[in-house]
């Protein structure tokens, strides 16, 4: 009987049952790895950070921007009162002392065709200010809206009356006791009263600081005369035929350099007097106190706004003597000054006169 031999095909693997596709991604992968199988396994411990993440938050440190300046500070800091001072302008009292370091400085005429200075010290209070002469009747709504402390020698009775029925603490000469004041040896009576002026301050840090005076951009070249000004070189005021101070725009110093009748105006360290901002204002002349001119402070007029070089058409107003000086533009839009120190010229209108000089 034959034996039959059945042939048999050998079972299929799992792997024969993939798609072509499968086995032509894998076989090279299995290449490799044969390839690598003598490679010796690395037992170094995997390299540490250099530096180790520290995940607590650190908040930023917190600012405000200083009241009459308009730059920006710690939080918390500058708590300490306005000072403003009457100041001389006189011949005999130059150059003053400290007028550099002021926030705001106001020139107003005063009798005989002369100019003062009204200084606001807040952000950088020196040891010493001066010289220091007496109030006139326009002081009282000037320094009101700064709050805080008003230094001056002295005045008429009915000036004074006028000071003391401001909610500011007056410090004057005439009065003092305490040793505020003193006469300096290198000028002559009456331009020669030096106010102790840090002293004055660090007595009274129980007074309020004051409030924001002006719009301020944060930095010249987005203030309103920058962006929407007319370049100007020189800025020319008459306030007399006795005084006619001048501006001239240094790119350099980034500054305004200030003249009095055609001379450089130096501080006591002998640089010349400069500002961050000049504002020119146009006013009345109250001419009811006899041979002492009142500028009318409350009331508005015409205006010019010069920062970085360029000088914008502006109108300010003062509502009351309690408020600020506020500056619009054409479109009476809030002027915005740059970050620094301004002066104000309180030009007279009719008597005085101002020009800009391309």
């Amino acid at each position: 009987m034959k034996k039959f031999v059945t042939s048999r095909r050998p079972a299929r693997s799992a792997w024969s049952c993939r798609p072509a596709w499968i086995a032509a991604v894998i076989v090279p992968a299995v290449l490799l790895t044969g390839c690598t199988g003598d490679s010796p396994v690395s037992t170094d411990s995997p390299t540490k950070p250099s530096s180790t993440w520290d995940s607590r938050y650190v908040a930023p440190e917190a600012t405000k921007l200083s009241a009459l300046r308009g730059v920006t500070v710690p939080a918390g800091s500058l708590m300490n009162p306005a000072l403003s001072v009457k100041i001389d302008n006189h011949e005999a009292a130059r150059p003053q002392i400290g007028l550099e370091r002021a926030d705001i400085v106001f020139e107003e005429l005063v009798e005989g065709g002369l100019t003062r200075y009204l200084g606001v010290w807040q952000s950088d209070i020196p040891d010493t200010l001066g010289p220091v002469r007496s109030i006139r009747p326009m002081d009282p709504d000037i320094m009101t809206p700064f709050g805080g402390i008003a230094a001056y020698s002295g005045g008429q009775q009915q000036f004074l009356d006028m000071m003391n029925a401001t909610p500011l603490l007056s410090v004057i000469f005439d009065y003092d006791t305490s040793g505020l004041f003193s006469r300096t040896g290198d000028k002559s009576a009456p331009h020669n009263v030096i106010l102790q002026s840090a002293s004055v301050v660090a007595a009274h840090t129980d007074l309020a600081p004051p409030a924001q005076q002006f719009a301020y951009a944060p930095t010249v070249a987005a203030s309103s005369a920058v962006i929407d000004g007319t370049p100007i070189n020189a800025i020319n005021t008459r306030f007399s035929n006795a005084r006619f101070p001048s501006w001239a725009w240094n790119g350099e110093a980034q500054s305004y350099l200030r003249s009095q009748e055609g001379a450089a105006d130096f501080d006591s360290n002998g640089t010349q007097l400069r500002a961050t901002n000049v504002v020119v204002m146009r006013v009345d002349i109250d001419d009811s106190f006899g041979e002492v001119p009142k500028t009318t402070m409350v009331g508005s007029g015409d205006a010019s706004v010069s920062t970085g070089g360029k000088s914008i058409h502006a109108t300010w107003s003062k509502a009351s003597q309690a408020d600020p000086i506020r500056l619009v533009d054409d479109n009476g839009v809030t002027i915005r000054l740059g970050p620094g120190n301004t002066w104000i010229e309180l030009v007279p209108n009719g008597r005085g006169s101002f020009e800009l000089v391309p």
